[in-house]
């Protein structure tokens, strides 16, 4: 019993009182024994009653007492088991001990004591006590179709339970419904209709609007055209979600619909989506259109966050039946020099022929304009050691490759990089001279991928062109009135083209020839490049031992594994995997082998039924459609276990070969 009762009525106060009462007796039995004699007993009597009245009230108060103590204890135990959410104990092998009625509801049973906690909740994070700390405060699980929020008190062995279904029904209805905007483009329109009159250019245009309709309705998307090669897609997020699991296979539908025509039309599509504002949105759709259109169309970008996936591709790039573009270009880059006191130009790591023929192409334009040129290279390799053989033999032109260190050494405010053959900072040869320029061209023939040098003042990325020297020969033919090649210039172009082309066997154009010729007119010597691109009959052989151990996987595709710990370089790598296509019924090849800098690489191949620069994407590489590659770390049986992932993800998803 409190203090503050027991010393109600008994403290100093009721002392004194007795005191006084007392005093006052016997002063009265001073002058009348009998009078003080009845006080007395007065005074013995209240003392009694007081006491007796103090027992009876303790008595009531502890019986009080007890009564709340087992009501509350009654009330206690009924609020817990009827409250609005749920209580589970569960012992140390995790089965329940004991559960409030409301997990009765949850389980529509009436009782699951006993019963194990991973059979009821599959979905329940570590529980036991060396998984305390990692365990999760709080999770989400769904049983019954309904959502519940489960609070976990590892260390009370405690679980609470919290229906949340409104709340997740509304959660998942605000994440449906978040807005998606996309672009649709018809990517060769012009190509497609040259040579049509007005009513068959229309008609043509009414086949694809009506197609592109019924497929917006099929997904509730607001179609809305803009002209006549381009529309505008506003959609949700559910909408986007199922587009993404049928694999955009508009994309195809396209294609076969006007498959009758001399060039089918195709289709590109750029999708945004997960950003708060509208304006953001319109300008990743846009971004993710002009990344499909920079790997070669006949493709969808989807851009979701952090998230860029890419659907389709399975078609070649549609070669540009104009010049415009490479005029325009042209002259840009022309006034770029003038205004420029010195070009850097510099290609990929561990460069090859095209890098060689573009940089040297690139220089001859900035010399027509009395503006100082060097070409970055560090070492030689392989596969450009007979060209630098013979370009060291000319003085003025060997002169003009430097190192990198050099070259970060030469850099100034007004200093003009020109990169070629890769959009990719990190690929470049030393990529702090990227971050350091304050102008960066770019030139390259490759498909776009996710990384890219995005401050570029000016960017000539065509997917349709074989090779980087054919782009750099079309732009010298528009910067300058009168450019004159030295053979040995034209020579280093044209053996560019040559070994991006396979000898003009795979991905050429008509321009690609034109281009050859004009290099050709220029004095390009057909036998030089001969004698460069002249096999080793060492390196021969090892090829063959390589290709003696390829199998065939698919039907048609050649995987040719090298045996462990033997090191080759990239182009030999690549160079298998170009010999395999020339085999019967292969259709496309890998090639895995250890390279001398410890990487794992990959080469693939295909003679474009399969779209092999979306494999090595997968595996962070990347490439074009025909011609792709990756460096993995690991070993190769690790690099062949992934590379057989990929290619059976793909097959279920949407096939190997179109």
């Amino acid at each position: 019993m409190p203090k503050l009762l027991q010393k109600r009525w008994h403290g100093y106060q009721s002392v004194w009182a007795f005191a006084l009462l007392l005093l006052l007796v016997i002063f009265i039995s001073v002058y009348n024994w009998a009078l003080g004699l009845i006080g007395l007993v007065l005074v013995c009597v209240l003392a009694f009653t007081m006491l007796k009245a103090e027992r009876r009230f303790r008595t009531e108060l502890v019986n009080y007492v007890t009564d709340l103590t087992y009501r509350i204890k009654r009330v206690e135990g009924e609020a817990i088991s009827r409250l609005p959410f749920g209580v589970i104990l569960y012992s140390e092998d995790q089965t329940i001990e004991w559960h409030n009625r409301f997990i009765s509801g949850v389980f529509d049973r009436n009782s699951v004591v006993n019963q194990p906690l991973k059979e009821l909740l599959p979905q329940l994070p570590p529980l036991s006590r060396k998984d305390q700390e990692q365990a999760a405060a709080v999770a989400e699980v769904l049983v019954n179709e309904r959502y519940y929020r489960l609070t976990i008190v590892p260390e009370e062995r405690l679980i609470y339970f919290q229906d949340i279904t409104e709340f997740a029904t509304l959660r998942e209805r605000y994440d449906n419904e978040r807005l998606a905007l996309g672009i649709v483009m018809l990517d060769n329109l012009d190509e497609a209709s040259q040579g049509m009159d007005d009513q068959q250019r229309s008609a043509l245009i009414a086949r694809m609007t009506t197609l592109l309709t019924d497929w917006a309705k099929q997904y509730r998307v607001y179609l809305r055209r803009l002209s006549s090669e381009r529309y505008l897609m506003m959609l949700d997020h559910k909408a986007l979600q199922e587009m993404e699991q049928s694999r955009f296979v508009i994309l195809d539908e396209v294609r076969e619909m006007t498959a009758d025509l001399k060039v089918p039309v195709t289709l590109s599509i750029g999708l945004a989506f997960g950003t708060e504002h509208i304006s953001e949105l319109g300008e990743l759709a846009q971004s993710s259109l002009d990344m499909a259109l920079g790997r070669g169309g006949d493709q969808a970008a989807v851009k979701a966050g952090q998230r860029l996936s890419f659907y389709g591709g399975k078609s070649n790039a549609v070669e540009k039946r104009t010049r415009v573009r490479a005029r325009v270009i042209a002259h840009a880059l022309r006034d770029l020099m003038q205004e420029s006191d010195r070009v850097i130009i510099m290609g990929h790591k561990v460069p090859d022929m095209d890098v060689i023929g573009a940089s040297i192409g690139v220089m001859k334009a900035a010399d027509q304009y009395k503006v100082e040129a060097h070409i970055v290279l560090e070492g030689s390799n392989p596969g450009i050691d007979r060209l630098m053989e013979r370009i060291k033999q000319d003085e003025p032109l060997a002169k003009r490759f430097i190192t990198p260190d050099l070259a970060l050494e030469m850099m100034t405010e007004h200093t003009l990089l020109v990169v070629v053959d890769t959009h990719k900072g990190s690929m470049t040869i030393e990529p702090r001279i990227v971050e350091r320029a304050r102008r960066v061209v770019v030139v390259d023939h490759h498909r776009r991928g996710e990384e890219f040098i995005n401050d570029a003042v000016l960017v000539y990325l065509e997917p349709y062109a074989s090779s980087a020297c054919e782009l750099v020969t079309e732009l010298l033919q528009y910067i300058h009135e009168k450019v004159q090649l030295s053979p040995l210039e034209a020579t280093a172009l044209l053996a560019g083209i040559t070994v991006d082309t396979k000898h003009f066997a795979l991905h050429t154009g008509s321009r690609t020839f034109e281009a050859a010729g004009f290099l050709r007119r220029s004095g390009a010597d057909t036998v030089m490049v001969q004698r460069i691109l002249k096999e080793d009959l060492q390196e021969y052989i090892e090829k063959a031992e390589i290709i003696k151990h390829a199998r065939m996987i698919y039907g048609h595709i050649a995987l040719a594994v090298t045996e462990p710990n033997r090191k080759l370089p990239q182009l030999l790598i690549a160079q298998v995997a170009d010999t395999l296509l020339n085999m019967t019924n292969v259709l496309a090849s890998f090639v895995i082998s250890e390279r001398p800098d410890g990487l794992i690489g990959i080469s693939a191949r295909s003679l474009g039924g399969m779209n092999v620069q979306v494999v090595m994407e997968r595996l962070g590489g990347g490439g074009h459609l025909t011609n792709a590659a990756a460096q993995l770390e690991g070993t190769q049986a690790e690099a062949e276990e992934r590379l057989l992932a990929v290619l059976e993800s793909i097959d279920k998803e949407e096939g190997l070969f179109e």
